[in-house]
């Protein structure tokens, strides 16, 4: 029977076996990312410009042979119109086409490698050119063109690049901090932008096939926008499928470039516009409006675009119902807005009008009329302070009170008719006929010729108010008539 201690032991020789087994993998491992690395490395070695083939080899494909040379023979014999009966996709010369624009797409990519090549090599003479002009083939032009002159005024670049960017190249060099190139660096430099420029030429070439079949391949679209822009829409998405799925904000920037302004204003830049700008429609819109017609073409290109993969409309019909309502809307945007008319003044009412008249309306404007006293505040004398309530001007003015000659504030107000009226009224509604009697009235009465007398109030007005002669006892009288002698 094994005791504890040999239990022990057998794991750890276990465990120890394990160990050796991991750290043999771990070797095995490190050995094989040496080896990847030094691999990469190798790679990286050989993309490390020593050599133009290395780094390009699209040329010397068999692909891109075979795709010229029935790119040529194609422009040669011209269209095929026995062809445009069959079905699209069986066509070969759509199948052409459709290798054209793969081909196209691999054209930038290669011109973009080269690019970097001359960039990294040319660095060492003009570093700060790379900032200046920034389009590969403007590029390479333009190191071919320089060379190792170091002086460049002796290098004429018109023509190349914008006389602007000229002037900053110029002055640029004459500070640069670069020094000549080998001569053996200098000529893969310059074999490198031979061959940029010469795929260049080919993808003009590829271009201008697909541009002749257009009006077969996407007629839809080639009338919006013309054969030469439909087919540098196509070329640079990859395709009409391609161009057909990209949303119509990534169809404006197809072929946008960065542009160098060089410090110098921005008014006049056209930014975020590729090959739509080269439109027939884009070029006779206004500026102002410019803008706006590009994000309409581009939305209106891509509709044609999908109606074209689908073969919806092989006679172009759509294209131009759709260019007809972007030469509308365009139209539409440049009329002036509307005159603003001038309001017409209501018609006169014939009729008279329903004013209140007569003695209540009269009597109305006797009461709320504005008072004398009012009047004279309300006014003031030429050249003379107003008094005011709290002094200094403060407080509310008493205009013309108190200038008048009289030096008081306060205005005699003189009884007017409806006041007269009012008193009367008051007088006989208090001690007429209508059965009240004042508390202060008293029935004594004192005359010289008489003495004290003793009379009834209400029966003396009435005698005032009926006119007739009543005597002292009287059927309303309850007292005598007292005299004294």
């Amino acid at each position: 029977m094994a005791t504890l201690a040999d239990s022990f032991l057998a794991d750890l020789d276990e465990l120890s076996d394990n160990e050796a087994d991991v750290l043999e993998e771990e070797n095995n491992d490190v050995a094989n990312m040496e080896e990847d690395i030094d691999g990469d490395l190798a790679d990286i070695e050989t993309l490390n410009y020593d050599d133009l083939d290395s780094v390009s080899k699209l040329q010397k494909s068999q692909r891109y042979i075979d795709i010229m040379q029935k790119v040529e023979d194609a422009l040669e014999k011209g269209s095929d119109i026995s062809n445009q009966g069959m079905v699209l996709e069986d066509d070969p010369e759509y199948q052409l086409i459709v290798d054209c624009n793969g081909l196209s797409v691999d054209i930038e990519n290669e011109i973009v490698i080269i690019h970097n090549f001359i960039r990294d090599k040319y660095r060492l003479k003009f570093p700060e050119l790379e900032s200046l002009v920034h389009h590969p083939i403007d590029y390479a032009r333009v190191v071919k063109k320089i060379g190792n002159e170091m002086d460049l005024t002796l290098v004429d670049l018109e023509g190349l690049l914008p006389s602007a960017i000229i002037m900053v190249v110029s002055v640029t060099a004459s500070t640069t901090s670069g020094k000549p190139l080998p001569e053996d660096v200098l000529q893969k430099t310059i074999d490198a932008c031979d061959r940029a420029l010469a795929l260049d030429t080919a993808k003009k070439k590829v271009l201008d096939f697909v541009e002749s079949r257009m009006g077969y391949i996407a007629p839809n679209l080639s009338t919006i926008v013309g054969s030469a822009v439909a087919a540098k829409l196509m070329g640079t998405a990859g395709g009409l499928s391609a161009l057909a799925k990209m949303p119509a904000c990534n169809v404006q920037l197809l072929g946008a470039k960065k542009k160098t302004l060089a410090g110098f204003s921005t008014a006049t830049s056209q930014f975020r516009v590729g090959y739509i700008e080269q439109t027939e429609i884009f070029q006779t819109t206004p500026p102002a409006l410019r803008s706006r017609a590009c994000r309409l073409l581009a939305s209106k290109a891509t509709l044609a675009a999908r109606i074209d993969s689908t073969r919806g409309d092989p006679l172009g019909n759509a294209g131009k119902t759709l260019k007809e309502e972007i030469h509308k809307k365009i139209e539409k945007w440049q009329e002036p807005p509307p005159a603003k008319q001038p309001k017409p003044l209501p018609v006169p009412d014939s009729e008279p009008k329903k004013k209140r008249g007569g003695r209540r309306l009269r009597k109305m404007k006797e009461r709320y009329a504005i008072t004398d006293m009012r009047k004279l505040a309300n006014r003031m004398q030429f050249g003379v302070p107003e008094e005011s309530s709290l002094g200094d001007g403060l407080g509310e003015g008493y205009g013309m009170l108190g200038q008048a000659g009289s030096g008081k504030l306060r205005v005699s107000i003189g009884q007017n008719k409806l006041a007269a009226k009012v008193a009367k009224k008051f007088k006989e509604k208090n001690y007429g006929s209508s059965g009240a009697t004042s508390g202060l009235t008293s029935s004594l009465a004192f005359t010289p010729v008489q003495g004290i007398e003793l009379t009834n109030p209400q029966a003396h007005a009435h005698q005032l108010g009926s006119g007739t002669q009543s005597t002292y006892f009287s059927e309303t009288g309850t007292f005598s008539k007292i005299k004294r002698t």
